[in-house]
């Protein structure tokens, strides 16, 4: 059985948020994430780490800078995921509002595979371009880097992704990751990195007096791009990377995002004025990922560089449709891999690697997620390639850093990986078709060696008992208008209840009406802030609402009235109680909203 397992939080990090006006809930939920001080959660713009830091951004500032002024061509090299496409948009978007004459070129997946290769560098030379920018990649295209200096093109890398043992020899690399680099957040998204080298590239063009007769860009203008880059790329949401999502995310409710996020989030039925980092990571993101998964991610990046909404809207319409289609393959390829595990029990085995002829390349990293979360091993699933190669995309939990594992392989068997790359939780890969039953058998041994059976058991982590008089809609107003994502989890809370009413929704989700029975409301007086003037301003609301249930606690759940839930992806009635672990989310229906559970896990009570 999966086992739940509350957060540890310190108890002092609780006091203090609480005496800083933080509800019990919330102090508890950011003290669990590490948050030891309110200034912790500052997301104002004016907290964002200065480029400074950044290794080697005033030198490329300073070469982008005489390549403005010389009227030189410069070519971004995109890559073909959401990061990428957003990296991309801001590069283009930001050097042409400083003068930059500049075009973009993005691999196609299936023909050129990731990064700045030799094949793409000649492609890029048609142009005739003097600079090659690259976003999102580059740190290991060393033998691209060698084949465009021979052609006379001068490249500059930005990238985040972990460096190899050889660097590329490009005329300037910025990389948060790089070896020298004292940069704090070390969480950069790849759109991260190349806002940071416009903000350098300001400073810069400034010193040159450029504004003297003209004003400044606005580069703020560019964070809706980043908060979607940043939430789409799973990147860490350490402080830095919170600031540039919330600020992001400021914009794209105040009506101000570019034509292409608002019709992306138009067609996924999502209201821009109440948009949050899940609708990022799970609606935006998905549908401009579609693009480089199934066809060519030039569409995607031309749909967030247009200012016209009704190119945009159509451009949209066709991401929405290729994203149907991804989900059409993924189903398919995760019932064909289902069937190969019948043969396979993975439980025996600390890793899983599977291969299918007929899987598509652009869905191989979505199926490795899904096998990875349902069986909790580090999983790879290869795909067909050319030239007798398999196309690998592996996924991870948090026992094993996957680049690492793969570095290991590699060195313990020099022939077997052609190429690799990636972070701790994800990381892409070629190797010989005639070699998978070899790679299968190196990297269990390494998986083995790097895990213990304590690591491949499922456990759910959730801030506890929720108490029922912050069970409420202001509090889950509060918690969706909040920066949440990887490393920064979305609260969940775990209690019992019993099913009252359950019907099923839609042919697979099951609609509930539940009562809570934890009982934890008998402790609603002695968390409650005495003092009304203890409540911040971005609490007021949940605490209003708990000083206001000292004297009547919400008769309704106290009465036993029953709490909306739901639970989808499941169709099979529930038993008479359960534990289930929940978050909660607004829920809309006709114009009211109201307080919805959305169940995440849940177990018989009596089973």
């Amino acid at each position: 059985m999966t086992e739940i397992t509350p957060r540890s939080f310190p108890a002092d990090a609780v006091q203090h948020l609480h005496d800083s006006g933080y509800s019990s809930a919330l102090a508890k939920i950011f003290a669990a994430r590490g948050i030891m001080d309110s200034k912790q959660l500052d997301t104002s713009f004016a907290e964002l780490l200065p480029f400074d830091a950044l290794k080697n951004a005033r030198e490329m500032a300073c070469l982008l800078a005489d390549a403005i002024a010389a009227k030189k061509k410069l070519m971004v090299i995109a890559d073909y995921d959401a990061d990428g496409a957003t990296a991309c948009a801001v590069a283009v978007r930001g050097l042409r509002a400083f003068g930059a004459q500049i075009d973009f070129i993005v691999p196609n997946r299936f023909e050129y595979g990731y990064g700045l290769t030799p094949e793409i560098v000649h492609l890029a030379a048609q142009s005739q371009p003097d600079i090659l920018l690259t976003v999102d990649n580059g740190i290991a295209s060393v033998e691209g880097v060698a084949e465009a200096n021979l052609l006379g093109m001068q490249v500059l890398v930005t990238d985040h992704h972990l460096p190899g043992d050889t660097l590329p020899d490009a005329a300037c690399i910025v990389n948060p990751n790089q070896s020298g680099c004292a940069f704090p957040s070390k969480n950069l998204a790849g759109v991260g990195v190349m806002f940071y080298v416009l903000l350098a590239l300001r400073a810069e063009l400034r010193t040159r007096g450029a504004f003297a007769e003209q004003a400044e860009p606005k580069l703020a203008e560019l964070l809706d791009l980043v908060a979607l880059g940043t939430i789409a790329d799973v990147v860490k949401l350490d402080q830095n990377n919170r600031i540039l999502v919330q600020q992001g995310l400021q914009r794209i409710r105040a009506g101000r995002a570019c034509a292409g996020i608002n019709a992306l989030l138009q067609v996924a039925k999502k209201i821009p004025a109440r948009a949050s980092s899940q609708d990022l990571g799970f609606t935006v993101g998905p549908r401009l990922n579609a693009a480089g998964r199934l066809d060519d991610m030039s569409l995607g990046i031309n749909c967030l560089l247009t200012d016209d909404a009704t190119t945009a809207m159509q451009i949209a319409a066709k991401l929405d449709a290729l994203n149907r289609e991804r989900r059409s393959i993924e189903t398919d390829m995760q019932d064909s891999a289902q069937a190969a595990l019948e043969t396979i029990n993975p439980s025996d085995n600390f890793s899983l690697v599977l291969f299918d002829e007929s899987w598509h390349q652009g869905v191989i990293g979505i199926l490795a997620s899904r096998l990875k979360d349902k069986f909790h091993r580090p999983t790879i699933a290869f795909a067909r390639a050319n030239n007798g190669e398999l196309k690998g995309s592996g996924r991870s939990i948090a026992g094993l850093h996957l680049r690492d594992a793969l570095d290991l392989v590699s060195k313990r068997h020099p022939a077997l990986i052609k190429k690799f790359g990636g972070h701790a939780a994800a990381a892409g890969l070629s190797i010989a078709e005639n070699d998978f039953e070899n790679f299968i058998a190196a990297f269990e041994k390494v998986s083995s060696e790097l895990l213990s059976a304590s690591d491949l058991a499922q456990r759910i982590e959730t801030d506890g008992a929720l108490d029922i008089a912050e069970m409420n809609l202001e509090v889950a107003r509060i918690l969706d208008e909040q920066v949440w994502g990887q490393g920064f989890p979305a609260p969940q809370f775990s209690d019992d209840f019993i099913v009252q009413n359950q019907r099923v929704v839609g042919g697979k989700h099951l609609k509930l009406q539940l009562r809570h029975v934890t009982g934890a409301a008998s402790r609603l007086r002695e968390q409650l802030p005495s003092d009304p003037s203890r409540t911040s301003k971005l609490d007021s609301t949940v605490s209003g609402a708990l000083l206001g249930a000292k004297g009547k606690l919400d008769e309704k759940l106290l009465s036993g009235h029953p709490i909306e839930a739901i639970l989808f992806g499941h169709n099979e009635m529930l038993p008479e109680q359960i534990h289930a672990v929940y978050s909660l989310s607004v829920n809309e229906y006709n114009g009211t909203q109201s307080l919805q559970l959305v169940i995440r896990h849940w177990q018989d009570v009596k089973g």
